[in-house]
């Protein structure tokens, strides 16, 4: 079974990258933190190179990306060339945009036009991988939007980018989902929740909610997952990067590498 690699995803510190100067800083903080790779999502402007050099210099691989869909559609030559530049494989999307999300048909056209963008990566040597939330599990006609998007998207074209806090908040079964995709997907969001007594679904850090790591972890090792970057959309007063070490510290005692 593949071991599974923590990374940090950047958009939770996204407060904190607003500048090249807070991106030099905050990347020094998540590499003392004990992270070894990031997941560029957030970031504010900074040429390329740039980015690459400060990543580099701290000995953190750049694992996957979220890309703006007009990016993805409009400027596809330049994203190729990003990627390329950071030595990333996983080219990601971070959702679906609106006008696709509400009926069977438009999450057909959207299988179409991710098809494109795959093959298109997938010609420079780059894969495309899809970020779920809950909204693709919305049914029309009997199945759901996810459902759509796994099963009309080509397999060698478009791979999955599984958010299992958004698989289970979207009543599907996160463990369920990990085998499902079995051969589309190498990185995987690592994202927990926990109930409130007033009954508010809150993010919480990864082991400190209710979401079964346990056996997430093991799904994502026995299909090959290569990548589990951490992510935690709000941190509820408090410090971001203490919300990221104590993810990171919990899922290493749960026997994932850093």
């Amino acid at each position: 079974m593949m071991k599974v690699k923590l990374a940090a995803q950047l958009y939770t510190l996204r407060e904190f990258l607003k500048t090249p100067e807070d991106i030099a800083s905050t990347l020094k903080k998540v590499k003392e933190i004990g992270y070894n790779a990031v997941q560029v999502s957030g970031v504010g402007p900074i040429d390329s190179r740039e980015l690459k050099e400060l990543t580099s210099g701290l000995g953190l691989n750049i694992c996957a990306t979220h890309v703006g869909y007009a990016e993805l559609t409009e400027k596809m030559e330049e994203v190729i060339e990003k990627h390329q530049i950071w030595g990333c494989q996983y080219v990601g999307l971070g959702g679906l945009p609106n006008e696709y999300r509400t009926s069977a048909e438009g999450y057909l056209k959207f299988a179409s036009i991710a098809n494109e963008i795959g093959r298109k990566l997938k010609a420079a040597g780059l894969t495309f991988i899809y970020h779920n939330h809950d909204f693709e599990f919305a049914k029309f006609g009997g199945r759901t939007g996810m459902d759509i998007l796994f099963e009309e998207t080509d397999p060698q074209a478009v791979d999955f980018e599984l958010d299992v806090h958004w698989v289970q908040a979207g009543g599907a079964d996160p463990v369920e989902w990990i085998k499902k995709v079995n051969g589309r997907m190498k990185v995987v969001h690592l994202k927990d929740y926990i109930v409130t007594p007033e009954r508010e679904r809150r993010f919480a850090e990864v082991g400190e909610g209710n979401m079964n790591f346990a056996a997430i972890l093991q799904a994502c090792r026995e299909i090959g997952v290569e990548w589990g970057p951490v992510e935690q959309d709000q941190c509820y007063g408090r410090d971001p990067f203490e919300s990221l070490a104590i993810s990171f510290n919990n899922l290493r005692r749960m026997g994932v590498e850093a």
